[in-house]
């Protein structure tokens, strides 16, 4: 079938068609004949909780994996996509969820990985590395093309993905949560690109957790559920409020600081903690920082990217060593400890990036969640299997893990249920004081109130937390202090009543009119 040509078209033409799409995996109905339209030039965000069938719908519409039933549509002509590379030559690009780099390569190889610019000489890797420096002075990113993947920092390892789908020139794309990890700044600047692309008549297929962030770009929205599709709407018919109750109902709560009890005694205390920023310039990422935290207390961390949240909990659990200051626990400096000595002490980080620091991906869900607990059911070179079966059983029952058990495959459950899979494993070790990096990152709301009620309940039982955010709205869920971070320092605390355009203001962040 022709194509019209793009000067001829409208907003409102469909080019790409889901019709009656399902999808099965034996007994496990992902998809249950959902009904989907991509738009010509428009943005179409797709909301829902983890496990609705999100993902699974994308990966249809990618060619990644095949539907059981149903149909594609393809500018009015029914298609069928034997592989991604198929369906990328008909101009669909997918950016995942989940990054996938090659974090030994350079970023230039990863762009080009697998559609080198090629000669007769070989692969013309000048021009590969001219076109790499292009994208990223688009996205406004200063990273050379020529750094390994691996030294770059979450946020800038996702515009690396960003720019390898922008470069194929793709006329449908795909963005999985492709602002999970980008700081505020840059999730400013990949709005304007995506401006740009529809102006150029790309279209948009926009999945996010961060509601209010996706509708300031969204034409026309659907929500899915358990399979389903719930709800569709245009930009002008829809709000928050139809957002949230169409994925999860309308009694829905992302909590409030749990209350009906006192504060105990200092659990952790900071005194005028250093720690030298990554870079080797000297500067301090975290500069003569002190701060307190009580058992039962809730402590949320707020910061723009670079405000130093990362590097002081990473040090406080012992992944990077401070050059000035203690770290008390339970009164006792603790600077000198390993992690695993720190974790039996009582000490416990859950950190930003649950794939690459908070999962074995080979493992199961059982020995992901037990790993932590080793100590605990292990004798000289014994190991009890009654024991671990028990830390298992108590973990998924404890954080709530939808799973088919312990024998499961990690990679088999969503990015909620993976969270609570890192937050099981350390809450196993009955730690005293628990420390959260971006605890919601890549997680649905209904997950996310999951997560901050579990923490709630534990604070009730006496656990200190901390829990870092660089999304303001969820200082409010659970915590009964604010703390607004800024180049390394305390600049700001507050209580719940706070607004949020003042804790932005502290952080230095610019608040619109």
């Amino acid at each position: 079938m022709t194509r019209t040509p793009d000067s001829q078209r409208s907003r409102d033409e469909i080019v790409l068609a889901a019709r009656n799409i399902a999808k099965s995996y034996g007994n496990i109905h992902a998809l249950k004949g959902v009904n989907f339209d991509v738009h010509y030039g428009s943005v179409t965000t797709l909301f829902g909780e983890n496990g609705a069938g999100k993902s699974t719908l994308m990966k249809v519409l990618s060619g990644i994996v095949r539907p059981t039933s149903g149909e594609i549509i393809l500018d009015g002509a029914p298609v069928t996509f034997s592989s991604a590379a198929d369906a990328t030559s008909q101009g669909i690009s997918i950016i995942h969820q989940e990054l996938s780099l090659a974090p030994n390569m350079n970023v230039r190889d990863n762009i080009f990985m697998g559609r080198e610019i090629r000669t007769a000489k070989g692969v013309d890797f000048a021009e590969e590395e001219r076109q790499t420096r292009i994208l990223m002075e688009e996205l406004e990113e200063d990273i050379d093309p020529l750094t390994p993947v691996e030294d770059l920092r979450l946020g800038q390892q996702q515009i690396v993905e960003i720019a390898r789908a922008l470069s194929v020139n793709s006329r449908i794309l795909i963005m999985d949560e492709p602002t999970s990890a980008l700081s505020a700044s840059e999730v400013e600047v990949l709005f304007k690109v995506i401006a740009d692309l529809k102006s150029r008549g790309v279209s948009i297929v926009y999945i996010s957790h961060h509601l209010e962030e996706a509708l300031q770009i969204t034409d026309h929205a659907v929500v899915l559920r358990d399979g389903t599709m719930t709800a569709f709407g245009e930009r002008k018919d829809i709000d928050l409020e139809w957002i949230v109750r169409n994925m999860v109902g309308d009694n829905f709560d992302l909590g409030s600081p749990p209350t009906g009890y006192e504060f105990g005694d200092i659990k952790l205390s900071l005194r005028d903690l250093c720690v030298e920023d990554a870079s080797g310039t000297g500067r301090l990422a975290v500069d003569h920082l002190s701060l307190d935290v009580r058992a039962g207390e809730i402590v949320c961390i707020y910061g723009l990217m670079g405000a130093g949240r990362t590097e002081m909990l990473e040090c406080i659990a012992g992944r990077s060593r401070s050059v000035g200051g203690q770290i008390l626990l339970n009164g006792e400096d603790v600077s000198h400890l390993s992690i695993a000595q720190r974790i039996e002490a009582g000490l416990v980080l859950v950190p930003e990036d649950r794939q690459r620091d908070g999962l074995v991906q080979t493992m199961t869900v059982g020995r992901n969640l037990s790993l932590a607990s080793i100590p605990t059911f292990t004798r000289r070179i014994f190991t009890s299997r009654k024991a671990e079966r028990g830390i298992v059983e108590g973990a998924i029952d404890d954080v709530h893990i939808k799973t088919d058990g312990g024998g499961a495959a990690i990679g088999s459950l969503s990015g909620g249920n993976q969270q609570k899979v890192v937050i099981g494993k350390m809450l196993a070790t009955h730690p005293g004081v628990m420390l959260l990096d971006e605890p919601s990152r890549g997680i649905d709301i209904g997950a996310k109130a999951e997560v901050f009620k579990l923490l709630g309940e534990r604070a009730g039982r006496g656990l200190a937390v901390i829990y870092s955010t660089s999304e303001v709205g969820e200082c409010f869920s659970v915590a009964h202090r604010i703390i607004v971070m800024a180049r390394g320092q305390i600049v700001a605390e507050f209580d719940p009543s706070v607004s949020k355009e003042e804790i932005m203001a502290a952080s230095g962040e610019a608040v619109a009119a």
